[in-house]
This record gives structure tokens, C-alpha cells and sequence, in this order.
């Protein structure tokens, strides 16, 4: 069941019972002596405004839903409860796993290192080609969970080898305060934080959020707002403004750009993106041309050429862009990380694994240029 059905779910088994403000009201039937199923991961929500006749206007993403009584947002997983606004993913983690950092994928942020990966259900989009649709597209009733807390998920980071936590597969800016707590817990024992996210959140909550998290991943589906709307159910230009803000805070930044066969694929949307990007976020911020799948509701779509993935690097090049690379394609060439002035192999790759790294203090052995990413 998906989460845009109007059916009623039933609690994942285990889940326990909590009465939230509002759930006793004489006056509805309905909210009589009812405890609500999963109540255990309800947490006050923040970024909101109340509006006449208990709605709620959220404000953490562009879409600005408004949210009558008992019922949630896009997502699926922000309720209004008697004119609250709550989530209902706090803690309630369907998917937790130990990746290498290049999964993500981060390629100049600590590579070959170790990135605690975690998600709750529910994303602000719906983009017809997702590889986690299982968990992005349905409510967390629906999908087994555990409980971690922030605590918890930083010592199960430390445990696990990992020097950082990854806010990933489905789109973290649903579950914004458990992560924010996460990793607020993870500055305090020297756990890092990156977030692999689509960038649709308002500026106000980012900021806020950059101030806890040390490098961003996004994916920027396309560099046409058609697309977005289409395809993805959303808009271009605040992805754009995440961007901006992102790197205008000085944390580390890179890009997943998806190309999908007969919809973003031309040599004139590879060119307009890579220019705006090298206009107004630098030459050095790395931009993974990813090879799509078919998945989810594109299944009848071809998988990416590796010529077109090819194409596209070469034109990033040619536009100004340092450190273009392919993704999805393991054994190429282009998932190395070359010295932009000297041409120098510095780290080699087979897939998500360090083969061998040569940047010396963050530098080209050769040339002795600086090269862009954290690297120790």
C-alpha cells in the first residue's frame, strides 16, 4: 500500500501505544480514548505554523502543505494532532546499514573510509525512476522499523568503525529533526555527518541544519523545471537555492546527476547545467554523471549508455568542470580522481572501493596543487 491511499494502516508489529495532545477530544468521536499506533516515534515537530481551524502550513520544504487535523503531509510521515504538528519517523529507522563513504557517493570527503547509513520512510517527492522506492513512497506503518535513538545511532557508528553517519537512501529532509539530533550527538563525540539528499527544504531549516552536518551530497535530477515537475513531482528552482546555500556555508559539497535515456540526456541541458554550475558554485565541486536503472515506474526505460555518461563528462571539462566523473559504470576510467592541472591518476577505484591514493596532504604529488575535498 502506498502512501497516497487513503486506506488506513495498520501499526508495524512490536509498535507501542502513547496518547499525544489531541487524541482525547469529546467533541469528535474519533479521537475518544484512541492511542495512536506507533505513537513511540510521534516527536514534536518543528518548521510549522498554525492557521485558522486547527491547520497547519508546514514550512520545512517548498511544498507548503496544509495539513487539517488527523491528517499528514506529502511525505506521509508529519501529522497534525488537535492543531500540533508532529513526526512520526522519530527514531524509526527502516534501514540502517554500514556503507563505504564512496556509496554515497562522496569521492573527495574522506575516501575509503566507513559511513554508518541510515533512513526512515517517506520522501517530499515522488520521482518515477527511484531505486528506494520501497521505503521512499510508502508510510512507515507499513515497512518494518527499529528503534535507534540519536545516542544509540552514534554508538552504533563508533562501534561499527565508521568515522561518520549517513543521512541517506530515502530523503532525510522528512525525518529533519532526528537527524538534526543525530548528528548533533555525533558533533559531540566527534562522529561526522553527510546528507544525501534531493535539496527540496526550505533555506531557514538547511541553514540551521548546516550547522550540524559536515558535507552534501544532492542529487539534482535535471537542470529543466519541466523534468522536475514531470518526472519528479517537484520544482527545479529550490534545489538551485539549496545549492547556493550550501555552498555559500563552506560545507563540504558534490553532485549526482542522473542521466536518464530521452529525458535529460542532450547535449544542450549537460551544457546549460554545467555552466551554471561552474558560475556560481566553482570549478571544483565534483559532479557524478550517474548511469540510471530501470526501477520503480521506468521500467520500460533503457539503462544510460555509457557513451552518453562519457559525453557528458567531456562537456563538463569543456565548461570548466574540475572533477566530473561517472557513476554507476564500475571499472571506468572516469571514477578516478585526476590532478585538474597536471592530469595525474591521484586515487584509484574499482567501484566503491580505494585501490590506491596519492594526494600527499591534500595534494598532487606531481604539481603540488591543492586538491579540492577533505581529505584527512
Amino acid at each position: 500500500m502506498q502512501r497516497r491511499c487513503f486506506i488506513q494502516s495498520t501499526a508495524a508489529a512490536g509498535a507501542g501505544f502513547l496518547l499525544l495532545p489531541g487524541l482525547v477530544n469529546s467533541a469528535e468521536t474519533r479521537h475518544e480514548n484512541k492511542a495512536r499506533p506507533g505513537a513511540e516515534y510521534y516527536h514534536q515537530a518543528n518548521y510549522y505554523e498554525k492557521l485558522q481551524d486547527g491547520i497547519i502550513e508546514c514550512r520545512l520544504c517548498p511544498r507548503r502543505c496544509r495539513v487539517s487535523d488527523l491528517e499528514r503531509g506529502y511525505c506521509g510521515v508529519r501529522e497534525n494532532i488537535g492543531g500540533e504538528y508532529y513526526t512520526c519517523v522519530y527514531s524509526r529507522v527502516c534501514s540502517a546499514n554500514v556503507d563505504p563513504i564512496e556509496k554515497k557517493p562522496f569521492f573527495h570527503y574522506f575516501p575509503g573510509t566507513l559511513t554508518f547509513s541510515i533512513a526512515t520512510a517517506g520522501c517530499n517527492l515522488n520521482c518515477r525512476f527511484c531505486q528506494n522506492w520501497s521505503i521512499s513512497q510508502f508510510r512507515p506503518e507499513d515497512i518494518p522499523a527499529m528503534k535507534i535513538s540519536p545516542l544509540q545511532c552514534v554508538r552504533q557508528a563508533e562501534e561499527s568503525g565508521c568515522i561518520s553517519i549517513a543521512y541517506t537512501y530515502s530523503e532525510p529532509t522528512v525525518f529533519y529533526e532526528y537527524m538534526f539530533d543525530c548528528a548533533a550527538e555525533g558533533k559531540k563525540a566527534g562522529v561526522k555527518s553527510v546528507l544525501v539528499s534531493a535539496g527540496f527544504i526550505e533555506k531557514e531549516p538547511l541553514v540551521n541544519l548546516l550547522e550540524v552536518i559536515d558535507a552534501v551530497k544532492i542529487d539534482l535530477k535535471s537542470f529543466s523545471d519541466d523534468y522536475y515537475r514531470r518526472i519528479c513531482n517537484g520544482k527545479l528552482r529550490p534545489v538551485l537555492d539549496t545549492l547556493l546555500t550550501v555552498k555559500s556555508r563552506g560545507v563540504w559539497l558534490e553532485i549526482v546527476y542522473l542521466v536518464v535515456p530521452g529525458f535529460n540526456d542532450t547535449d544542450k541541458e549537460f551544457i546549460d547545467l554545467c555552466r551554471w554550475l561552474a558560475v556560481n558554485l566553482g570549478a571544483d565541486v565534483p559532479v557524478h554523471f550517474t548511469r540510471f536503472h530501470p526501477a520503480y515506474l521506468m521500467n520500460n526505460i533503457p539503462m544510460t549508455p555509457k557513451s552518453t555518461l562519457e559525453k557528458a563528462t567531456a562537456i563538463a571539462r569543456a565548461e570548466g568542470i574540475h572533477y566530473p566523473y561517472i557513476g554507476n559504470v564500475f571499472g571506468h576510467q572516469e571514477e578516478n580522481t585526476r590532478c585538474h592541472k597536471c592530469g595525474r591518476r591521484l586515487i584509484l577505484r574499482s567501484g566503491f572501493q580505494i585501490v590506491k591514493n596519492e594526494i600527499q596532504n591534500g595534494r598532487c604529488p606531481d604539481c603540488r596543487i591543492e586538491i579540492p575535498g577533505i581529505w584527512s
